[in-house]
């Protein structure tokens, strides 16, 4: 199947478009959308992740579990937002943790496009949701394609760092190679947990130490 992705991606994920699976999930893409349903994000960014972060750039990856499912927030990026939308509270408490751990001012908006052009894969494991329906597509298939994309990253290069916040994002750790990638868990940066372990997980300043170490340019976190 030929699909619109960026060109170092389609490359090490070409076996996955041309799978079963991938069809079904563009079929009922397609079949909701003819049935007036709407779906975020918009087609031209359901794969911005990859857009922003090539595969041979990739330094990080933070993992979420879906789309954002209210008007105009969703743009292909986990725990971000289009500039000129209110940050979600999870990303407000990101913020939080990165005012805390390395003194960034919180930032006047929700768009973490900086992060992703430096290496920062902002994967969320469903890649589509129906509007003000959180999780409707998580059995479509999308998880065979995310876990293919994990698998890659972990088989194929080293010193990533994988930052795995709750218990969905840590259901994923088996898929990575921990003897050449770090793995960073905390709880998630929900309102509803992160008390419980995200607040003062550091993973900012720890992601970036573990970057200094093998001679790789650290992320600048401010957005």
């Amino acid at each position: 199947m030929n699909v619109a992705i960026e060109p170092s991606w389609k490359k090490q994920l070409q076996e996955e478009f041309d799978k079963t699976y991938f069809e079904q999930i563009v079929q009922f893409l397609k079949v909701e959308k003819q049935n007036g349903k709407i779906i975020y994000p918009l087609g031209s960014q359901i794969f911005n992740a990859f857009e922003q972060t090539p595969f041979d750039q990739v330094k990080v990856v933070i993992l979420g579990q879906d789309p954002y499912h209210n008007p105009g927030q969703a743009h292909g990026l986990c725990f971000s937002v289009a500039t000129g939308i209110a940050a979600p509270p999870s990303l407000v408490n990101i913020y939080k943790e990165l005012k805390e751990d390395i003194g960034m001012p919180i930032p006047s908006h929700g768009n973490l496009e900086h992060w992703a052009k430096q290496g920062v894969l902002l994967l969320n494991a469903s890649l589509t949701v129906e509007a003000h329906k959180p999780m409707s597509h998580s059995n479509i298939g999308w998880h065979h394609f995310t876990d293919a994309v994990i698998k890659k990253i972990s088989e194929a290069k080293e010193h990533v760092v994988f930052i795995l916040w709750g218990k969905f994002a840590q259901s994923k750790e088996t898929m990575i190679d921990a003897s050449k990638h770090l793995i960073l868990k905390a709880a998630h940066p929900s309102p509803l947990s992160a008390y419980n372990g995200f607040f003062g997980c550091k993973h900012f300043s720890k992601t970036n130490s573990w970057l200094q170490q093998y001679g790789i340019n650290t992320i600048d976190w401010s957005v």
